[in-house]
């Protein structure tokens, strides 16, 4: 098994990794949308949504993997209303691979978190 850190002070804190690897799996830890290099929270819940997957493809490409390799992705989005706001950044970087998914509306840790993204990947 394989850990991958983003970086974040969440993980030790929270006790996780950004990702874990194992075997032909690769587990990608719920992300939001923090500028990890400029350590910020933009407030548009796309620009989030874009950092999500900025961070998920990181991991990703650490552990051997790509976006075409994800067969599954959760998404949590504080709001209902905020699906118009990201499914345009969602199309684009999941619409031609089209995994299983699934999308809560729940509360998140930080108020100013709008979306938070995780995703299995299965290299066969």
């Amino acid at each position: 098994m394989r850990k991958i850190s983003g970086g974040s002070a969440f993980e030790a804190k929270l006790g996780y990794s950004r990702a874990v690897v194992k075997g032909p799996w690769c587990f990608v830890s719920g992300v939001t949308g923090y500028d990890y290099t400029a350590m910020a929270m933009p407030d548009a819940a796309a620009d989030q949504a874009r950092n999500c997957f900025e961070t998920i493809v990181a991991a990703l490409t650490e552990g051997g993997f790509s976006l075409s390799d994800v067969v599954r992705v959760q998404y949590t989005v504080t709001d209902a209303g905020l699906v118009d706001e990201i499914a345009p950044v969602l199309a684009h970087y999941l619409g031609e691979i089209r995994p299983a998914a699934t999308m809560v509306v729940a509360g998140l840790i930080k108020p100013e978190m709008k979306i938070e993204v995780e995703v299995t990947a299965l290299k066969e």
